[in-house]
């Protein structure tokens, strides 16, 4: 398999849980304002979507979206745990907070990145600290979003709250959300992605 990715990018979930299953996946990074990856293909042939992550199988074919490839790697080794068995009430509660981070938090960022106005990004910091405080309250009673056990999803959130630091969002004042930042970025798996992307 190959992952194509860009630094710091929320393809770095898809990259955690690679590293978290020691999957065998070829990194192959993307200049996302060029679209030319760093073998210089056009990104666009690849994913015409012309975002990352992109998963390439073993097969040929070609998966996107964060919230699909998350799932898909996790379940190559179903004893990790990082992904509930299918149609168990679990998994739909993964799927819940996969598509809380995506539709709420990871597109409420989009001002902050792509040049909007002051009331705009004003906006967007109010909303994502809102959706933040959700999340907190929800980590009160367990260390990670699913209960006890690391999964795909908390790759995701760990990546909205490096996010948090490059756009000046403090999140120490959410003490559960701060545990859960810090207990993530020392896992093994963390470290050697955000090693191997430059990242640290």
């Amino acid at each position: 398999m190959k992952l194509y990715y860009s630094p710091g990018a929320c393809s770095l979930a898809s990259h955690i849980v690679a590293e978290e299953e020691g999957l065998n996946v070829v990194l192959e990074s993307v200049d996302l304002k060029t679209h030319r990856t760093e073998t210089g293909a056009d990104y666009f042939a690849i994913n015409p979507k012309g975002y990352v992550p992109a998963l390439k199988l073993d097969d040929g074919k070609v998966l996107t979206e964060n919230v699909a490839i998350l799932q898909y790697l996790g379940d190559r080794e179903p004893e990790d745990g990082l992904t509930p068995p299918p149609d168990s009430s679990d998994r739909y509660r993964l799927q819940e907070w996969l598509g809380y981070i995506t539709g709420e938090l990871h597109k409420a960022f989009a001002p902050l990145f792509k040049g909007g106005g002051d009331d705009a990004k004003a906006k967007a910091k109010e909303d994502i600290t809102r959706r933040l405080k959700f999340v907190d309250d929800k980590l009160a009673t367990h260390p990670y979003l699913m209960g006890a056990a690391f999964s795909v999803a908390d790759a995701y959130l760990f990546v909205m709250l490096t996010w948090c630091d490059e756009v000046g969002i403090d999140i120490s004042r959410f003490a559960h959300l701060a545990r859960f930042k810090d207990a993530v970025a020392k896992r093994e798996a963390v470290k050697n992605a955000m090693k191997a992307e430059g990242l640290a």
